[in-house]
């Protein structure tokens, strides 16, 4: 241990010995999911996922009366999502997208990861049909926490299996800013 890092100890032994655990979880994840394999099974998610109702839910950060969404309105986490419900609301190559719900999880070895949507395009637009998206701000200065990186690559890897096991159906994962990487990413740009 160099004397600067010795220092630190000194200084603030709680925060030291934190940070290092962190640090020591995070590399024990990254190794992990670097021999990640996700195998196929015959569970599936049921539509009682999506409730009849979504009774309880704070509809302020709603967008409403949509035309293509499951439910007549969608309930967005920020600004970058607002608008992108709005940009899948008007577009005609979209045929139905969601927000997907706090159920549909995908296990992985850092906790359990519950991606942004699911969208189904018009079959001859794009060259992806079906499409799964993580929607974050603009890419070069978004700082995500390593948690939630590992987490993406997990599903990236859950997702390459499914395509990989079910070809007919396109299905593609993807983390977009905007609509129009969305778009990029099903054309196959």
């Amino acid at each position: 241990m160099s004397a600067a890092k010795f220092s630190t100890f000194q200084a603030n032994p709680e925060q030291f010995i934190s940070e290092a655990s962190r640090i020591i979880k995070e590399q024990k994840a990254t190794t992990v999911i670097e021999h990640l394999t996700y195998d196929a099974t015959a569970d599936k998610y049921d539509t009682d996922i999506f409730p009849a109702t979504q009774s309880g839910t704070d509809l302020t950060q709603a967008v409403g009366k949509l035309r293509n969404h499951i439910y007549d309105y969608a309930v967005v986490d920020s600004g970058v999502e607002r608008k992108f419900v709005e940009d899948l609301d008007t577009s005609d190559e979209i045929v139905v997208y969601s927000k997907l719900p706090q159920g549909f999880l995908i296990p992985t070895p850092v906790g359990d990861y519950n991606p942004d949507w699911a969208i189904a395009f018009k079959e001859q637009s794009v060259q992806h049909v079906y499409f799964v998206a993580e929607t974050k701000g603009s890419q070069p200065s978004l700082k995500f926490r390593e948690l939630e990186r590992e987490k993406i690559k997990c599903a990236r890897k859950f997702f390459e299996e499914i395509a990989n096991s079910v070809p007919n159906d396109r299905i593609k994962y993807d983390v977009v800013s905007d609509f129009s990487e969305l778009m990029s990413a099903v054309r196959g740009n």
